[in-house]
């Protein structure tokens, strides 16, 4: 068995993994199982069979596999994307705010802070949250280049229900017509066809109440077999790699490349199947269920966070999945590799390098340049980890580019796929997201039903530990909600105490 494989301008070292010679066979059921599951993937079968869903991300990099006439729509797509930068964004816009969260917001993250040049690139700015400071300060930054008037937002929801993305986009657009603005001429929208976002966007018609006007600027269509954390491929990520100036056909080509590749059968010969099966193997039946991602690169340093949606919101069912922490080297050197090295063993690393920095490199001391610590300090923490039995892998390219990204992301989609089938899991739902956003809405029905009964002292309640817990029972009793306990309402009236949202 190989220690390495190499695919599309990417390597994996699998020698401090210390797998076993037999993997293959070890694990030859679990395997066979993961590949005739991504061949019905690829080939349209509803795999995500919880939701009735196809299962699409593989097509939108190679649109000749999807059936039907879904392969149409990914170009027809590509090609909306390249004349709206060419004719609408180039020459009047110098500015990106982008509202989307999670995988909408995550991945164009990462292709900005990996891929940007400063001075040449557009400057790019998001909401990601719902946090009112966060869009202020947002706001604040994007006023110091070019305000406003010089910004197209994006707003991003395939459902268009997404709260915290509405939320952004109301922000955004009370902040415009605070600056005289019209939002509608800087916005364009990342969306279902005929979902909420997708008809607040379009023009008003007479026989739909749903739909306001004035008609934005743009709808990209992204459909319902794309999943957020997977999303990077549709316009989710070729429209701002677009307007930001990327390559974005060798992010494609990366992609596509590594997905020929892992369409193997062989294990040695298809590295999202190995790093899958190697996976398996150590969280499975070594039972290190943590894989801390270090990145050593500036560039990259935002793998981790996006490592951490892509696996844990896939494979984190049925009480199994892997946990994702991690940062960057060689600064969590100086944090928490203490920790890795003699603290518990209960996780594998996963290295990350980058060889060529592509600038002009300065020694720092003779025959050393900054670049030559770095690697150094990988290694040197790999080999300190292995002293202490500690298992790691490294994955390394060349130099980091469009091509490099789309492979490393098709590489980490794929390992995803054929771990969640070797699970035997549902990789392509999150039902632990929505229990979360479900728990949330039944939360603010309780905040308004706390509202609704206010006295008029209301600030002399939030004072008032006694007053506060017979005003929760009281409130029980006549709104029948159960989420009406005494710690929340509690916790809300001191909230609203502290925001002067509590009138005397």
């Amino acid at each position: 068995m190989s220690d390495s494989l190499n695919a599309a301008g990417v390597e994996l070292d699998f020698s401090r993994l210390e797998l076993p010679a037999d993997l293959g066979e070890r694990y030859r059921e679990a395997i066979d199982r993961a590949t005739q599951e991504m061949k019905a993937v690829e080939a349209g079968e509803n795999v995500n069979s919880d939701e009735g869903r196809q299962v699409g991300h593989y097509w939108l990099r190679n649109p000749k596999l999807a059936p039907g006439d879904l392969g149409t729509s990914i170009t027809q797509t590509w090609q909306s994307i390249d004349d709206f930068a060419r004719d609408v964004f180039v020459g009047r816009f110098t500015n990106i705010l982008w509202i989307g969260i999670g995988g909408s917001g995550l991945g164009p993250q990462l292709l900005y802070d990996s891929l940007r040049v400063p001075g040449v690139t557009p400057n790019m700015f998001f909401f990601d949250n719902t946090d009112p400071f966060g869009f202020r300060r947002t706001v604040g930054d994007i006023e110091q280049t070019g305000g406003l008037k010089s910004t197209l937002t994006v707003v991003v929801s395939k459902s268009g229900g997404t709260k915290e993305t509405a939320n952004g986009m109301k922000f955004a657009k009370a902040e415009y017509e605070r600056a005289g603005l019209s939002f509608e001429a800087h916005a364009a929208a990342v969306t279902q066809p005929d979902s909420a976002l997708d008809k607040l966007a379009g023009p008003e018609t007479a026989d739909d109440p749903k739909t306001a006007g004035p008609e934005w600027l743009k709808r990209f269509a992204i459909w319902d077999w794309v999943g957020g954390r997977t999303s990077l491929f549709s316009a989710v990520g070729l429209l701002p790699a677009r307007l930001l100036g990327f390559d974005s056909s060798a992010f494609l080509a990366g992609a596509r490349e590594m997905d020929d590749v892992t369409r193997a059968a062989d294990l040695e010969s298809n590295p999202a199947l190995k790093l899958a099966t190697a996976w398996f193997h150590v969280v499975e039946h070594q039972s290190l269920h943590n894989m801390v991602v270090l990145p050593y690169c500036d560039r990259i340093s935002l793998m981790s966070k996006y490592l951490q949606q892509l696996v844990m919101e896939s494979v984190g069912k049925e009480g199994k999945g892997i946990s994702v922490f991690g940062n960057k080297g060689s600064t969590d050197q100086h944090s928490y590799v203490q920790q890795l090295r003699d603290g518990y063993n209960d996780f594998f690393a996963m290295f990350l390098r980058v060889l060529d920095p592509e600038v002009d490199e300065m020694e720092v001391e003779p025959g050393v340049t900054a670049g030559d610590y770095l690697m150094a300090f990988q290694e040197g923490t790999a080999r300190a980890l292995t002293e202490t039995g500690r298992l790691s892998m490294r994955i390394t390219v060349d130099r980091f580019n469009e091509h490099t990204l789309g492979a490393l992301i098709g590489l980490f989609e794929r390992a995803v796929g054929y771990y969640g089938a070797m699970l035997g899991i549902n990789s392509y739902h999150q039902p632990g997201v929505e229990a979360g956003k479900a728990a949330a809405g039944e939360l603010l029905v309780a905040q308004l039903a706390v509202l609704k009964h206010l006295p008029g002292d209301a600030v002399e309640l939030a004072q008032d530990d006694e007053r506060r817990k017979e005003f929760a029972k009281q409130l029980r009793a006549e709104e029948e909600l159960k989420t009406l306990t005494d710690d929340f309402v509690s916790d809300l009236l001191k909230r609203f105490a502290v925001c002067g949202r509590l009138t005397e």
